[in-house]
């Protein structure tokens, strides 16, 4: 299947048999540094995209280079699937909607959006197959390829400092469209077990005994301190992980009043031997 340039936007003919709904590629253009490469590999993965296309690279053997690999940090399979084409017609095989990636807009260009504004209502949707082109490091996207796309797509930045590195620029645009699609939920902590009464209950006698021989606990006044101290730890609900660290520390505060093992027993001030 070949898809065809009509009205300067790039179409494609309808389908022979059912495909996946709203399929992504990124399709890389004449980049210079292998080291892109992996980081593009590693942005997609990390959005859940797999499917991308470079188009004439500095290097033949660039899915191959140790930059690529090392830049990649796992994202293996990526490059393992990508392929390298000789032109744009190659890499745009199949596509539906074509997206350039410019930071300055093109007097008779497509439109310029924000990834966000316009991503966000093409991710609802759901029958297209979606390009997003990027181009070298060294020129960026020629006008003639992005004058045939559907919008020109660009990454709003400081405007006294706009330059953003291939790898931070794909990475951006796969996360704005991770969203429209429907984002991933947050890995959330597993949840922790809160140490049952008996335990916090124990934990409080070992501080009140500890705090007592440190002399910050009066037993004979002690005014509201434990039930203060049993209102704090039932508001922190500790683990029993921490039941035993707090344990640990009232230990140590006992152990901090007692003499070193072996060291001599404190003299009488008075001098007396015996009664």
């Amino acid at each position: 299947m070949r898809a065809a340039r009509i009205g300067g936007f790039y179409r494609v003919r309808p389908f022979v048999s059912p495909q996946p709904a709203m399929r992504t590629r990124f399709i890389l253009i004449q980049t210079s540094h292998a080291g892109n490469v992996g980081a593009a590999a590693r942005a997609m993965k990390t959005m859940g995209f797999d499917d991308l296309v470079l188009v004439a690279p500095r290097w033949a053997n660039v899915l191959r280079r140790e930059e690529t690999i090392q830049r990649a940090s796992g994202a293996l399979d990526v490059l393992t699937n990508a392929r390298i084409v000789e032109t744009l017609d190659e890499a745009l095989d199949g596509v539906t909607h074509l997206c350039a990636t410019a930071m300055i807009a093109r007097d008779f260009g497509p439109p310029t959006h924000t990834p966000r504004e316009y991503l966000e209502p093409l991710g609802k949707q759901g029958d297209q197959h979606v390009a997003f082109l990027f181009g070298s490091e060294r020129f960026g996207m020629r006008n003639e390829d992005v004058y045939r796309c559907n919008v020109a797509l660009t990454i709003p930045t400081d405007p006294k400092f706009g330059s953003l590195n291939l790898g931070a620029a794909i990475q951006v645009v796969a996360y704005e469209w991770r969203l429209a699609l429907g984002g991933y939920g947050v890995r959330e902590a597993a949840p922790s077990v809160q140490a049952d009464a008996q335990a916090v209950a124990g934990m409080l006698d070992h501080w009140e005994r500890s705090l007592v021989e440190i002399g910050f606990l009066d037993p004979e006044a002690p005014k509201k301190l434990m039930p203060r101290l049993q209102q704090l730890f039932n508001r922190a609900q500790p683990t029993p992980e921490e039941i035993h660290i707090l344990r640990g520390i009232a230990k140590a505060m006992s152990d901090a009043t007692r003499p070193p093992r072996g060291a001599a027993a404190p003299k009488d001030p008075t001098g007396s031997t015996g009664p």
